[in-house]
């Protein structure tokens, strides 16, 4: 090597030491990070497909070096792009003193460019021999140990871009997702579905029962809310003319974190024009189906270890039915608030002063149902309590044309005959608005112009929305919501520690990361600290 870069000692430090040879670098005029672009053609994927095609082809690859070994003249590297790895085999007699010399001092983690013949080493492993190699961008914080690094919880899903590079199987299951994303919009478009954008920012946070965010804009001097729900913009559409509508996006709830649940996540909502709920479950049924089958390449699918079949026609339950199956209860019995309560009470389910019989219902449903659905699952006809949106049923206007669907255990999509009758969905705002008043901070408040865009006339319609995140959970057998979301909700870093703001006792703890289900490797982790 030239002189030069001996002038600076490379330091002990593994942070220093990678920042002293991009000094160097530097000084050799050889700076990685004016470098544009890569010459690349071939990608370690397409090398280890086509071989037969490829060998003894020169070719040209990027990506970031995994590891580095061998010593004296030869030296080994497996560099890694999004299709894969390939072997590297760089000779210092082929590239050079002086070009060896600086490979010899990359690390783990930068990324490269590597220009060669494909080849088959003696011991059979695909590789390529390098003529030529360029450092296209330096790492100057050295990653993670690959068995002691990666299971730290707050590292993994606060430093995505660590876990993608050293966990393979974290960068498929977001391959996989973004797959399953492109298979709905491909069913939905051949099914006559037109894909529509509509307000993040709202005056009303309508269409589900749950708590929003706020914020205010200057501009108007407004405050305003993030959207909890897709429906009452996607319904005006309906009104409009567009008789069938799809969104995919993100929604904001303001509530906690669990392994199935975060602040935002992605919803799809779609709107049918002259259908009802029956439509809806027909709809999902082909479109499981279809998405199973496009991306895992089977209809049977196994999360921790339960198989699931969405090849088999789905059942379907009334929540009385599953209510008395699992609870013992017939609510079709119960025929007032008190005698709904007082059977609560006696088994053990609690209930708030302001529950109607109908929510009631609904709380023995997940008491003693919801855990029972883990095949695919329509459970329909709910109280009409909470069902604000709902069309009545014409034979007990007590219960709505509603179905939840179910797998796992979990809900994966709620679904409606929509309500179009204006004078009745004004009622049922009202009612939501007195739900308000009582301390409901989940309730609706009335969105005048949907009931203006209803008077102008909404057809008979069947809507759905789907929990994508869930969905995306089963097909991929991910164990949390925060596996996949690339980047989850996390407790800001920058806020101060709450311990340095008051001693704390050891019940008062709460895990730095905001998003594990067991506080105890966050809390070991803290205190070692």
């Amino acid at each position: 090597m030239a002189d030069n870069t001996q002038q600076i000692q490379i330091s002990s430090d593994p942070v220093k030491a990678r920042y002293d040879k991009l000094r160097i670098l530097q000084d050799m005029g050889r700076d990685p990070f004016e470098v544009t672009t890569s010459d690349r053609d071939t990608t370690c994927g397409e090398i280890t497909e086509r071989f037969d095609e490829l060998e003894n082809k020169t070719v040209i690859i990027a990506g970031r070096v995994m590891s580095k070994r061998g010593k004296g003249k030869v030296t080994f590297l497996d560099v890694h792009d999004l299709t894969g790895k390939m072997q590297v085999f760089a000779k210092r007699d082929d590239l050079g003193e002086n070009e060896y010399a600086i490979l010899k001092r990359w690390d783990i983690g930068d990324i490269v460019e590597v220009k060669g013949f494909v080849f088959k080493t003696q011991m059979g492993e695909i590789s390529v021999h390098a003529t030529a190699v360029k450092l296209l961008s330096k790492s100057l914080q050295p990653l993670p140990e690959k068995y002691h690094g990666l299971t730290n919880t707050d590292l993994r899903y606060r430093q995505r871009y660590t876990d993608l590079i050293m966990n393979p199987e974290v960068k498929d299951t977001f391959i996989k997702r973004s797959k399953i994303i492109s298979a709905i919009r491909r069913f939905l478009d051949g099914e006559g579905f037109m894909e529509v954008e509509t307000p993040m920012l709202v005056a009303n946070a309508g269409g589900a029962a749950a708590r929003p965010f706020f914020t205010h804009f200057n501009a108007l001097d407004e405050d305003l809310k993030l959207r909890i729900s897709l429906e009452l913009y996607l319904k005006r559409l309906i009104v409009g003319g567009l008789e069938r509508v799809y969104e995919i996006g993100r929604v904001f709830r303001n509530e906690g974190v669990d392994t199935r649940h975060n602040p935002e996540f992605t919803l799809m909502e779609l709107y049918q024009a002259y259908t009802d709920y029956n439509g809806m479950m027909d709809l999902t049924e082909r479109l499981y189906r279809h998405v199973a089958q496009e991306v895992l390449g089977t209809t049977k699918i196994t999360y921790g270890g339960v198989e699931m079949d969405l090849g088999k026609p789905f059942e379907r339950i009334t929540m009385l039915d599953a209510v008395k199956k699992y609870s013992g209860v017939d609510f079709n019995e119960i025929k007032s608030d008190d005698e709904a309560k007082a059977v609560a009470k006696e088994k053990g389910v609690e209930f708030e002063k302001r529950h109607k019989k109908g929510d009631i219902l609904n709380l023995f449903f997940e008491e003693f149902a919801e855990e029972h659905m883990i095949q695919p699952t329509f459970v329909m006809d709910h109280p009409i309590e909470i069902s604000p949106l709902t069309k009545k049923k014409p034979s007990d206007p007590n219960y709505v044309e509603r179905f939840e669907f179910f797998m796992n255990g979990w809900e994966m999509a709620n679904a409606y005959s929509e309500l179009n009758d204006p004078i009745d969905q004004r009622e049922r705002f009202k009612a939501q608005e007195e739900l308000l008043a009582q301390g409901d901070d989940e309730a609706n408040t009335t969105d005048e112009d949907f009931l203006n865009a209803l008077e102008i006339g909404m057809p008979p319609t069947g809507g759905i929305g789907y929990g994508i995140d869930r969905m995306v959970m089963l097909l991929t057998d991910s164990p949390a919501i925060r596996d996949v979301l690339l980047f989850p909700t996390m407790k800001s870093l920058d806020q101060p520690k709450k311990a340095e703001k008051a001693e704390k006792k050891p019940a008062d703890f709460e895990c730095a990361c905001f998003t594990c289900p067991s506080q105890e490797e966050c809390k070991a982790a803290q205190e070692a600290e």
